[in-house]
């Protein structure tokens, strides 16, 4: 038995077990060991709807240069309970080197598989008890790559710090075992690693998703989140919670989400910057607070999470299928902007500008993220704190202050209760320029164009896409969102110079160069992680074209390396047209 990782090519490892047994703890750990190793890593997870039980599996990839993309291959799986071996069969290859107990062998056909058996039950046992079972099983990784121990006790002890100096031994003890384990069985069976490392990444930071979208709010002037919890977006509840009285935040946990709309909207009256986040099921409660900011003309910044639907759906999963909930939210007609960043770094940014543009066209602003760009954990430089600058567009009124004046600018002067001599009037009915009630269908005319006007303003400030790849190109594959990382690398690997990646990370309303990057293409692509091309009917909308092949994936999963290389050199090389 051989298995080679060479210079310059990932390693994929993967620890898989049931909900309880600290599966997410390992992937943290060996994030932060690496890492300090001087590799590059990237890890995510996928992980069922319940407490205890089932099966969960993280994926952490090792390189010697920058990555960022979930790949099906598994180089090295650490199974910690026998229904890994099942749920992951079909990413398993010969190629797999897997890692557990004798007894998990016995439901699965072994003579194809590289099995190599760990007594972790029993080293735990010496080790003190069953709970050190997994910081055993997570070192046995470090083992085989012979990273420094010392590494290792450090983290162990910044983990535990907290804790007796007996815990904190008997961890390092534990440590230990795992990682002569590891020792010992790469050279038992013969594992070749040569990843090269780098002095790069030691001075990267390790950031998820949801941490860079809450920062983002941060660095926005957030100081108000009321939220009601729902899976993937709760995280940016918990993070501001968290970080509250740093940053002097006030966070409610609502009774539910229309009573967390209504606060936020509230809150943005008198002259707070607030937000909500939530996931698809959530915002539905919510879009009728969404016409209320759009008829008031009151900022309000959405986190929605995307996650499979209709419905529950999968809670835990991945999918980029409320672009049109989002789209189409609320009654009637009114301005909106709708962001989809595909990264950490442009979660940060378009966190940030969310708050400052939603105060400056008084609107209601949408980041449109998913469960996989939120859960998974990144090796970046940093985020560009820097240029972060708080925009207040607020004015002191006078005594004669109208808040929806009629000019030429459809912006009215936004003021807040207390803040100059002026009385503010907000309605949900249709309204005079004072913001009295009014029937006149006239007035109501003058308002409904003056609500639309700033969609003209709008789109003189929209994030243009990314062209990642040729300018020349033949063929342009579009993404947006978390699809980004996928397809760039699949493209790297391609390596065709005729294609090229166009990414959209503000995706309403869309840049007016959208047709111009179209009508240059032979062939056009969009790859989406939904069923019915969601983004694909926005660009027909706008551009009215029609994309030719739609690569789309709706089982909660997200889309790896393998499977976008497989798609587009199909579809490159004419051997399969998808349906349209």
């Amino acid at each position: 038995m051989k298995n080679s990782f060479p210079v310059n090519q990932s390693a994929s490892i993967v620890v898989s077990g049931e909900a309880g047994q600290g599966i997410e703890t390992v992937e943290q750990f060996l994030n932060k060991i690496f890492k300090n190793s001087g590799y590059y890593t990237f890890s995510t997870k996928e992980y069922m709807s319940r407490i205890r039980g089932g099966c969960n599996s993280s994926e952490i990839r090792v390189c010697s240069k920058p990555v960022a993309s979930f790949v099906n291959r598994i180089d090295i799986l650490i199974a910690l309970s026998k229904e890994a071996l099942t749920h992951l069969s079909d990413r398993i290859s010969e190629d797999t080197i897997i890692f557990s107990e004798k007894e998990n062998f016995s439901d699965v056909d072994t003579c194809k598989l590289n099995l190599v058996e760990i007594p972790l039950s029993e080293l735990a046992k010496n080790a003190g008890g069953k709970i050190y079972a997994n910081i055993i099983a997570a070192n046995i990784v470090p083992g085989l790559f012979s990273v420094d121990f010392n590494l290792v006790e450090q983290e162990i002890k910044e983990v535990f710090a907290r804790k007796t100096d007996e815990v904190i031994e008997n961890n390092i003890k534990a440590a230990h075992m795992g990682y002569e384990l590891g020792q010992k069985r790469r050279e038992e069976v013969h594992i070749e690693i040569n990843t090269a490392k780098s002095r790069d990444p030691k001075e990267n930071i390790l950031i998820n998703g949801t941490q860079a979208t809450a920062m983002g709010c941060i660095a926005g002037g957030c100081n108000f989140i009321s939220s009601y919890p729902m899976s993937p977006g709760t995280g940016v509840l918990t993070f501001l919670t968290k970080h509250a009285e740093e940053f002097g935040i006030i966070s409610e946990q609502a009774e539910d989400e229309i009573a967390a709309i209504n606060m936020s909207i509230g809150a943005w009256y008198a002259g707070a910057r607030a937000m909500v986040t939530t996931s698809g099921g959530g915002f539905a409660l919510m879009t009728e607070g969404i016409s209320l900011a759009g008829m008031i003309e009151t900022p309000v910044v959405v986190h929605l999470a995307q996650r499979p639907g209709p419905a529950t759906g999968l809670p835990t999963r991945t999918e980029q299928g409320d672009l049109e909930l989002v789209l189409y939210s609320g009654h009637g007609e009114y301005p909106k902007i709708v962001f989809a960043p595909g990264t950490p770094e442009e979660a940060f940014e378009l966190a940030q500008k969310a708050f400052n543009l939603a105060d400056k066209y008084q609107s209601p602003v949408f980041i449109l993220t998913d469960q996989y760009l939120l859960d998974s954990v990144y090796s970046i430089k940093g985020l560009d704190i820097d240029n972060a600058e708080i925009q207040n567009y607020v004015v002191q009124t006078d005594k004669d202050y109208k808040r929806y004046t009629i000019t030429e600018n459809p912006l009215s002067p936004r003021g807040i209760p207390g803040h100059g001599e002026g009385l503010v009037l907000v309605d949900s009915d249709e309204h005079d320029e004072e913001g009295h009630i009014t029937e006149s269908m006239a007035v109501r005319n003058c308002m409904v164009e003056k609500r639309l006007k700033k969609m003209d303003l709008i789109k003189q400030e929209v994030i243009e896409p990314e062209l990642i790849g040729p300018e020349s190109y033949k063929t342009l594959v579009i993404t947006w969102g978390s699809t980004k990382n996928a397809v760039e690398e699949a493209l790297s690997e391609i390596n065709d110079s005729e294609v090229s990646q166009l990414h959209f990370k503000q995706v309403y309303p869309v840049h007016d160069r959208l047709k111009e990057y179209l009508e240059r293409a032979e062939k056009t692509i969009i790859i989406e992680n939904n069923a019915t091309s969601q983004f694909g009917k926005v660009i027909k909308l706008a551009a009215g074209m029609e994309i030719q092949y739609k690569i789309l994936k709706y089982n909660g999963i997200p889309f790896s390396v393998e499977e976008v290389v497989k798609e587009l050199k199909e579809i490159c090389h004419g051997c399969k047209q998808l349906q349209s």
